[in-house]
């Protein structure tokens, strides 16, 4: 079932929804993200482990059964990963048609009971869900133009102390933090400065 059937065609359309009941449909999604990431995780695990073992490993009958279930794992992590999109983009719709519930005033400004999304929107909405060139952070973003959402309501979305985070993993990755301790250190400080120049106005 694609976005606009779903949004408006099921028992009762999300546009229909109580805060509450928008709510409920969120976890769910949220739940079905958390099992689809917790198994893309535990496979790239295996991944590691049978390419470590590949490595040390001399015969070629061996190797190369190692190689095909390496590759195995690696296709289903692949469809996984597809289906994660997906779920994360579909959990960022449900969050964001509830957080127009919420506030009443805009929904009021905009005349429409699914706020700026009308039923153009919502194909085009569907399509940016089914790509898989699309990531969840480039959907949210275009998801947040259409909704009109502001800055301050876009608290599902990458802050800049999660955006600190980030960087300190991809310094990681590139060799230029080593101690994960160290690491983690640094980006429990920068958070945490994030926070406190928030609170200050800063």
């Amino acid at each position: 079932m694609g976005l606009f059937d779903w949004l408006t065609k099921r028992q009762k359309p999300l546009s229909a929804m109580t805060r509450s009941e928008l709510r409920r449909q969120e976890l769910l999604l949220q739940k079905e993200r958390d099992r689809l990431l917790a198994r893309v995780t535990e496979i790239a695990a295996k991944k590691q482990v049978i390419f470590e073992r590949g490595a040390k490993e001399k015969t070629p009958e061996v190797r190369r059964a190692l190689a095909s279930e390496f590759e195995l794992h690696t296709t289903e992590q692949l469809m996984l990963s597809r289906q994660l999109n997906i779920r994360s983009k579909e959990a960022i719709t449900v969050s964001r048609l509830r957080m127009l519930k919420e506030n009443s005033e805009r929904a009021e400004r905009v005349g429409s009971k699914l706020g700026l999304i009308g039923e153009k929107d919502l194909l085009a909405l569907e399509k940016l869900i089914e790509s898989d060139a699309i990531t969840a952070e480039m959907y949210q973003d275009r998801l947040d133009s259409m909704l009109a959402v502001g800055a301050e309501e876009a608290a599902a979305g990458l802050t800049p102390a999660g955006q600190q985070v980030l960087d300190v993993w991809e310094q990681m990755d590139t060799g230029l933090m080593k101690d994960s301790g160290e690491a983690f250190d640094e980006a429990d400080r920068r958070v945490r400065e994030q926070h406190r120049a928030a609170a200050e106005g800063v």
